[in-house]
């Protein structure tokens, strides 16, 4: 038995990739899942694999439709959002307009930010996990990833701050990164043929996930990688 068995979990970007492979796992775990990306027909897909599941079809990039979106499913407690939604757009900076980069932070930042105030009230009262899906780029510089490797540093930043505020109601809040290479439709795009012989499916990182909706408090603040803490899980 799963210790988020009956828990109510969040996941964006859950149409494919990472997202999919948490919600699967989640689901075979027992939580109550809402899982949200604008990709209605792959979103489609994940639930077929997660009956049950509750599904909104938004655009986290569009703050109103977003924050419409959980003004209708966010009236009972949320015990864990797990934000794996982004935008990756290999683009020199010349080559950026002010709407790409824009639609980029918005889904990565904004939405984060919209998803913990809609989520917060109750967590105040009963605790609850926050983990933001960051990468390499939220530490580091990449050439061609100016909107990107903002969205992610200000993950990093937002997710420190919000582990202080929480630690007295017992909330949460890591970042999370890959820590192995991993086959998803943005790495399909980003990954030169060396490191593609490497990756692995996403499924096999998932488990981290599912520890860290159990509130593992001594690691709020912190940047983990889903590798090692799966492999951890693995080995107990």
């Amino acid at each position: 038995m799963s210790e988020v068995e009956g828990q109510t979990v969040l996941v964006t970007g859950a149409a494919q990739g990472l997202g999919a492979a948490i919600a699967r796992h989640l689901h075979d775990c027992g939580a109550r899942l809402i899982l949200m990306d604008w990709n209605e027909e792959r979103l489609s897909e994940t639930v077929s694999a997660c009956p049950g599941a509750m599904t909104v079809v938004v655009n986290l990039g569009d703050a109103g439709a977003t924050q419409r979106a959980l003004d209708s499913f966010v009236t009972s407690p949320v015990d864990t959002v797990i934000h794996n939604a982004a935008i990756l757009r290999v683009e020199s900076l010349e080559d950026v307009s002010l709407e790409a980069f824009q639609a980029t932070m918005d889904v990565g930042i904004q939405a984060g930010f919209q998803l913990t105030k809609a989520v917060w009230p109750h967590m105040q009262k009963s605790g609850g996990a926050l983990v933001f899906v960051s990468s390499r780029s939220g530490i580091e510089g990449f050439p061609d990833e100016t909107a990107y490797c903002a969205s992610k540093h200000a993950l990093e930043g937002f997710s420190k701050c919000l582990a202080m505020e929480g630690e007295p109601h017992g909330i949460l809040s890591v970042t999370v990164t890959p820590g192995m290479y991993m086959r998803t439709p943005m790495s399909e795009i980003t990954y030169p043929p060396e490191l593609r012989e490497k990756w692995i499916d996403p499924i096999e990182l998932a488990p981290a996930f599912e520890y860290l909706a159990t509130r593992p408090m001594q690691l709020s603040g912190q940047r983990l990688s889903a590798w090692e803490l799966s492999q951890e899980q693995l080995q107990r």
